[in-house]
């Protein structure tokens, strides 16, 4: 019997796709809290960017841990930690994709959304998708760590190495 190579076990691909997200979206609200403090555009602008390309990324996470949550779930010894991490990674992807959809309304060219409020909300919204970020991260650590969460357990005598 063939096995599958260990690149296209769809639960890897989670693990590939997630690191990225969470670096693009603590960055882009590290960027918006220095355009607060600072009131530099650049900074406004290159946090814009970094959460669109972090808001991207943390949808196609959503995705590729829905597809692992078919080979994972069946090995857990506590499945409620992984409803948790998947429950609140969906609350993270939400939060930062409103803090997305406000922080767009401000380019748009009308003095309503160009005014400090919007900015401050923004980097209010995306503190608190920093937070959740940071407990759905602990939460998966959890299951990688505690309950070997898509981990390949090799044979005891490691014949498949050979």
């Amino acid at each position: 019997m063939e096995q599958t190579p260990e690149f296209w076990r769809t639960e890897v691909f989670h693990p590939l796709s997630v690191h990225f997200p969470i670096a693009l979206l603590l960055v882009a609200f590290l960027f918006k809290v220095i355009a607060l403090r600072y009131r530099r555009e650049v900074w406004e602008r290159g946090g814009t960017v970094l959460l669109g390309l972090g808001v991207l990324g943390v949808w196609v996470a959503i995705y590729t841990g829905d597809l692992a949550d078919g080979a994972v779930s069946r090995t857990l010894c506590d499945p409620t930690v992984l409803k948790e991490h998947e429950n609140m990674a969906w609350n993270t992807a939400w939060v930062f994709s409103a803090g997305l959809a406000i922080d767009l309304l401000r380019y748009i060219k009308f003095p309503l959304f160009r005014n400090m409020f919007f900015l401050v909300t923004v980097t209010l919204i995306l503190a608190a998708g920093s937070g959740l970020l940071m407990y759905v991260g602990h939460l998966g650590a959890t299951l990688v760590y505690q309950q070997a969460a898509g981990v390949y357990t090799p044979s005891a005598d490691c014949a498949e190495f050979n």
